[in-house]
């Protein structure tokens, strides 16, 4: 039977270690610098090596994930897996003569272990060819010894390559959406009236909605990999100035993906406000979305609800003076408070904390749904990443900062794996993908034409995009 990989709630949950490691003394573990027990740094040769389990050592699986995340800054995903593939050849040729079978069994199950690991938390590393044959290559040679070792190889093969390719699927599912709105987009030339039904026509419930919106960010969610929030912010490894570690070719797709979901729902959200002619219609689509996002703010979608709150600042919506003028705005600004970014988001942070504590002690699935304000998210890591070396004076990879960098995406990986307990309806969800959205001045067309411009800055610019709508 295959080793079972434990929850990732269950991973990080001591606080480990506190931060003035580096008055104290350190312990000298050969390669390994510890305190209390908590390896802060190390060379990465000797990192690498205490990847590698043996007849009488497997490592922390917190220490895995850590590495596996981190050491994509130093080198390949493929040359790391080489090096393991090295370390466990030459551990049999050491092993005594005679003894080889007697190895086989008592290593293979933790190299399988390991193995496993890699493929369920870092399926996208094996998109690479090399990787892929290291893999094989490994895992042969373990089940080359017994029967019962060949099976489950072949289970993790078939597991990994059923990953694989369950996200090309989901790749181009992606490209068809883009292919779609695009080719839905029209040229604006007067107010586009006739382009497409609105929002409340197809879907007139705000509850279902959020609940839509929360089905497409469960599932681009679920599709980023936790290397992607590494790759996005590679840099060249200081100690080898002609080599750029992994940015070649940053993976980083599905995060970027991610990002221009937010950024389609708040131009939707600013298409839908300004598209209606008369003011009580602008009126009661503000309010519709006012109730989307409050709905949002219960199930714990925080980033559909900041997407649908900048859509609502952007400055063609937030001028119509007139139509806000229609609308009870209370709750609207109790939700802007909520998302409010000053003292770093406090509010925010604060509902998110009682998300996630709600998500720990949950019973069911639509309790456990918490969907971070995502840019904020990849903020956070992006600073914890500028704030501290990679490597310390003395050229040993700096591990503390690389388990708090694991601490952070090991949460994001929690939330990522909820299954959205809502009914989906595909209608709804059509739109929201493909439906076309204004551009900048398309937004600022519509604005003007609802409100006329109040200023000499407007007037000119109404005039200009006029001028450019019609020629």
């Amino acid at each position: 039977r295959m080793p079972q990989t434990p929850p990732f709630a269950a991973m990080f949950d001591s606080s480990g270690y506190n931060r003035n490691l580096y008055q104290s003394k350190e312990d000298n573990c050969g390669e390994l610098y510890y305190h209390d027990n908590n390896l802060l740094s190390g060379s990465l040769e000797a990192l690498i090596q205490h990847l590698v389990p043996n007849v009488d050592y497997y490592p922390d699986r917190t220490y895995i994930f850590t590495f596996l995340l981190s050491s994509r800054l130093f080198m390949h995903p493929y040359e790391l897996m080489a090096k393991v593939c090295q370390l466990c050849i030459e551990q049999q040729r050491l092993s005594e003569p005679g003894l080889d079978k007697n190895w086989t069994q008592k290593i293979a199950p933790k190299i399988l272990q390991l193995l496993t690991e890699w493929t369920e938390t870092f399926p996208y590393d094996f998109r690479d060819e090399r990787m892929m044959r290291n893999l094989k290559e490994l895992a042969q040679r373990i089940a080359s010894g017994d029967e019962m070792y060949r099976k489950n190889v072949q289970q993790l093969l078939q597991n990994l390559i059923r990953k694989l390719a369950a996200v090309s699927q989901y790749e181009e599912v992606l490209a068809k959406i883009d292919a779609t709105s695009r080719d839905h987009l029209t040229i604006l030339k007067t107010k586009p009236q006739s382009i497409q039904r609105d929002i409340i026509t197809v879907c007139n419930d705000p509850y279902v909605l959020a609940q839509q919106l929360t089905h497409i960010e469960l599932e681009r969610l679920n599709y980023i990999g936790p290397e992607e929030f590494i790759q996005a912010f590679v840099q060249k490894d200081p100690l080898n100035n002609d080599k750029s570690c992994y940015g070649d070719r940053k993976k980083t797709r599905n995060l970027e993906a991610y990002v221009e979901w937010f950024n389609r729902l708040s131009y939707l959200v600013a298409t839908e406000i300004c598209m209606p002619v008369k003011k009580k219609h602008r009126a009661r689509v503000i309010e519709y979305f006012i109730d989307v996002a409050r709905e949002c703010f219960n199930i714990g979608n925080f980033n559909s609800l900041m997407a649908i709150i900048s859509g609502m600042n952007m400055s063609p919506v937030s001028r119509l003076k007139k139509t806000w003028a229609k609308v009870k705005t209370a709750k609207f600004y109790i939700l802007e408070h909520q998302m409010d970014p000053s003292s770093n988001f406090y509010n925010y942070r604060t509902a998110l904390r009682g998300a996630t504590q709600r998500s720990l002690t949950a019973h069911s699935n639509r309790e456990k749904i918490v969907i971070p304000f995502f840019s904020l998210l990849i903020k956070d890591i992006y600073f914890l990443n500028e704030g501290c070396a990679n490597r310390l004076p003395n050229g040993h990879v700096n591990f503390e900062k690389f388990w708090e960098l694991a601490k952070q995406v090991s949460e994001f990986m929690t939330w990522k794996q909820v299954e959205c307990p809502f009914e989906r309806d595909w209608k709804i969800l059509q739109y929201l993908l493909t439906v076309p959205v204004f551009s900048d001045d398309a937004l600022y067309l519509a604005s003007y034409e609802s409100e006329s411009p109040e200023n000499h800055v407007e007037k000119d610019r109404w005039k200009t995009l006029r001028f450019v709508s019609e020629v």
